[in-house]
């Protein structure tokens, strides 16, 4: 007996309109649905008339369901994969069934469709010809700062999701790393109602989510400048800037006014600063 496929199909992010018939036909011919969450999942399937039963298949199960999977798809059984919303296994459950599937020889068919970060990237204006999907950041402030430092000097366009209660620190820790005047958009519901697509300088864009709580409202896609070309070292220039400063201004104070004058990041001013103090 041949083995059945397995399926990886796109769904909607927001729109409706943008299930694709190939996708819609795939999922009502196949022996059964694996969704991220079958609640989620329903109203989708019953709007466009899809009766094929739905398991449910997700980051707590997957490890303990997917070789199980995989003797249904051996016993020739077709089987499709979808996530909550858009191209699964973006941030998504369903790698491990994936590869075990390729290494057993059962064929792994894709049904391209919607994808929040290729749609968030086209609509960026930024360079797409490289880029670098980094997809959700620590929750934890202090695990966040350390992962954005060791980017901050990546010359590719950066890609994150973000949630809507971690947005607003999100925001600050880019501006902080990165420098305030580094270009930054922010995509967010993606081809829902309320859709937003801006692109701004970072120290602009926080604040502007800072002042509008709309703002962080649905899932947000964040699409980040890569670093410019290495510049010769601002040493000589910071220095006279910070130097007169730090007689007048507390040490955050200064260096908060040097960031917000320069662009430059927060933590290279910052450390030069306590050198200048004599703390280093």
């Amino acid at each position: 007996m041949s083995s059945g496929t397995l399926y990886i199909v796109a769904t909607p992010i927001g729109n409706l309109d943008d299930f694709s018939p190939r996708a819609v036909r795939v999922l009502r011919e196949v022996d059964a649905i694996l969704a991220e969450d079958t609640r989620h999942s329903a109203p989708l399937l019953r709007h466009f008339h899809i009766p094929t039963p739905v398991r449910a298949f997700h980051e707590h199960n997957e490890r303990a369901r997917y070789r199980q999977v995989c003797d249904e798809l051996e016993a020739g059984h077709d089987l499709a994969l979808i996530s909550d919303a858009g191209t699964p296994l973006i941030s998504d459950p369903g790698y491990r069934l994936v590869r075990e599937a390729h290494q057993r020889g059962i064929p792994v068919v894709p049904v391209p469709g919607p994808s929040a970060v290729m749609a968030a990237l086209s609509s960026a204006g930024l360079p797409t010809d490289r880029f670098a999907f980094e997809g959700f950041l620590p929750a934890r402030g202090a695990a966040r700062r350390a992962r954005l430092e060791a980017l901050a000097d990546e010359p590719r366009t950066l890609v994150f999701l973000e949630t809507p209660h971690r947005l607003q620190a999100t925001l600050h820790d880019l501006r902080d790393c990165f420098g305030a005047q580094r270009e930054a958009c922010l995509a967010r519901e993606i081809s829902k109602r309320h859709e937003t697509i801006r692109l701004m300088p970072l120290e602009v864009l926080a604040r502007w989510v800072d002042e509008d709580p709309d703002q962080r409202r649905g899932e947000t896609v964040l699409v980040v400048a890569g670093a410019g070309a290495a510049a010769p070292s601002p040493q000589v220039d910071l220095d006279r800037l910070l130097a007169p400063l730090l007689t007048r201004l507390p040490l955050k104070e200064a260096v908060a006014v040097v960031v917000e004058a320069t662009g430059l990041r927060r933590n290279e001013v910052y450390q030069r600063a306590l050198a200048l103090q004599g703390r280093t």
